[in-house]
């Protein structure tokens, strides 16, 4: 089968010819920029370290070595950065150059942390002295919900997660933006057999938790329903404006078209299953309708945590992918997890542990691990290979390796 084909069948509940595998087709199922540095210079590999997600620290890896480890599908914003003059190098965790794309200028602060400042000058992310990420400094609505929401783009941009643009929206501005990204797509898809995925974001219960604070918004959903009924259909109002472009421009290439609302926390779902049925599963249903309607793409929700309680909603939604299956959360064991919801929908992740395993175990221990999640998942497909979330700083060179390894060696 073609990386194409494979990634397919599995998403189809068809048994591929092997394991599909993914490695930073997400930022969110990718390597910071710290773990790459140091598997690259692990292997002698001469590879450029390519910072494409400024506020996790997470890198675009290089082609040289998405072949080394066989993986099947990329993200299709690779293709609006591949050119020289769009990076800078900067090194803001010690020891670790990157490159950064060019309008990304944080400011190291006398405590030895970094700021970081949007296109209009205001600072919204922060790094503290240590630290490998940017935390958002700027809740809008902390003091409460605006009369109208007239200025909601300009209030968004101040929020890093929609300041700081991931490729290609980091170009959305540009003339004829929508034109180009279909007539790129189009010319890269002809020249590799790998699966092309798109993320689009448009998170709702994140959006609230962004904009009001996560503690005020939480409250929100209980105390103040109506202002939160407002927000919610702003956003998806913008939501569905922003899907109509993308579902125009690339709805007839790319195979997966990834949302993202991270919904659960390691001890269970941040709400009851009724909270998520009142406010979020319609509407999150409404953009999966709009994309099915009018792509061909699968649609794929990244949501961390233990989520089993919402698996039923999220897949009444339309949701036909998951990702990042946090197997080490509750009531998310991979055995549980494929017995009930196995033929609904695809787990795209849960392969290997990032909080306890990949980053403190022996080689071993993790190809044991690993074997072990893989013949409960890949079982009549419905599987990608992902490590539960992006691979961290702390984890070592030799665990990646025997992650891949044990992958190869199962098929």
């Amino acid at each position: 089968m073609s990386s194409r084909e494979r990634l397919l069948a599995a998403i189809n509940h068809k048994q591929p010819d092997r394991i599909p595998v993914d490695l930073g087709a997400t930022p969110s199922s990718g390597i910071s920029v710290v773990a790459y540095h140091n598997l690259i210079k692990y292997l002698g590999l001469d590879l450029k370290n390519h910072v494409y997600d400024v506020i996790q620290e997470v890198t675009q890896p290089e082609m040289e070595l998405l072949e080394l480890f066989k993986i099947d599908v990329l993200d299709i914003g690779r293709y609006f950065n591949n050119y020289e003059s769009y990076w800078h190098e900067l090194e803001l965790i010690k020891g670790v150059p990157g490159l950064y794309p060019k309008w990304f200028n944080p400011e190291k602060q006398p405590d030895g942390s970094w700021l970081a400042p949007n296109p209009a000058g205001e600072f919204i992310g922060k790094m503290p002295a240590g630290a490998t990420f940017f935390d958002q400094v700027i809740f809008p609505y902390v003091d409460g919900y605006p009369d109208n929401y007239d200025n909601m783009s300009h209030d968004m941009s101040r929020v890093s997660w929609g300041g700081f643009g991931f490729p290609p929206y980091d170009r959305m501005n540009e003339k004829d933006f929508w034109k180009l990204l279909r007539e790129t797509i189009i010319g890269e898809r002809s020249k590799t057999d790998k699966a092309l995925l798109i993320g689009v974001g448009c998170n709702l219960f994140e959006w609230g938790t962004f904009l009001r604070r996560i503690d005020n918004f939480l409250m929100d959903l209980y105390m103040d329903p109506e202002n939160v009924n407002r927000l919610l259909d702003k956003l998806l109002e913008m939501h569905l404006a922003f899907l109509s472009k993308i579902c125009s421009a690339v709805g007839d290439i790319v195979e997966v078209v990834k949302f993202g609302d991270d919904l659960g926390t390691n001890t269970g779902p941040f709400m009851p299953i009724e909270i998520y049925n009142e406010f979020f599963m319609p509407r999150h249903k409404v953009m999966c309708d709009y994309v099915k309607a009018n792509t061909s793409a699968h649609t794929m929700l990244h949501c961390c945590g233990g989520i089993y309680e919402l698996i039923p909603g999220l897949i009444e939604a339309g949701f036909e992918i998951l990702n990042p299956v946090q197997i080490n959360a509750f009531r998310m064991e991979p055995e549980r997890l494929k017995k009930e919801f196995g033929k609904e929908v695809t787990f795209w992740g849960g392969g290997v542990n990032t909080q306890s395993v990949l980053n403190r175990a022996t080689p071993q221990q993790v190809k044991d691990h690993v074997r072990h999640n893989i013949e409960i998942f890949s079982k009549d497909g419905g599987f990608v290979f992902n490590s539960v979330h992006n691979i961290l700083p702390d984890v070592p060179p030799e665990n990646i390796m025997a992650m891949f390894e044990a992958v190869r060696e199962f098929d």
